[in-house]
């Protein structure tokens, strides 16, 4: 339950799980376009920090994990990702690498490395340090 934080309250996970399935199938779409990069804008656009509610992190975390691991090319997608999306980026990697599966940890390793270069280790504080938004 979410309190006065402005945390989205629970009966409204019910909207942001929709939401997420919607966007799921937009990236599928770009998957089988080819477009990995834009398929992981589209995840990571209005993904759900400020609720408490693990069921959407999870739906959210479903959706970025399967555009993440479908990128190849992690220098040419730096060339084309936006810098807003650095930091909220490094938050998924983040919980990709706490799942202790070896090729989602071998592939965020990859981008981590890649991220780090670009945005800099204030991206990596950024992320340690928000402990309210979390993904």
């Amino acid at each position: 339950m979410a309190g006065a934080e402005g945390f989205v309250e629970a009966d409204n996970a019910e909207a942001i799980i929709i939401r997420i399935e919607h966007k799921s199938r937009k990236i599928e779409s770009l998957l089988k376009q080819g477009k990995p990069i834009e398929a992981l804008k589209t995840a990571l656009e209005g993904a759900p920090p400020k609720t408490q509610d693990e069921r959407c992190k999870s739906a959210n975390w479903i959706v970025v994990h399967r555009a993440l691991m479908a990128i190849k090319d992690v220098d040419f997608m730096f060339s084309s990702l936006d810098p807003e999306y650095y930091d909220i980026l490094m938050k998924y990697l983040y919980r990709g690498l706490s799942t202790g599966d070896r090729p989602t940890c071998d592939q965020c390793l990859r981008i981590h490395e890649k991220l780090t270069e670009k945005a800099g280790l204030g991206c990596i504080l950024r992320c340690l340090a928000d402990t309210v938004n979390t993904v």
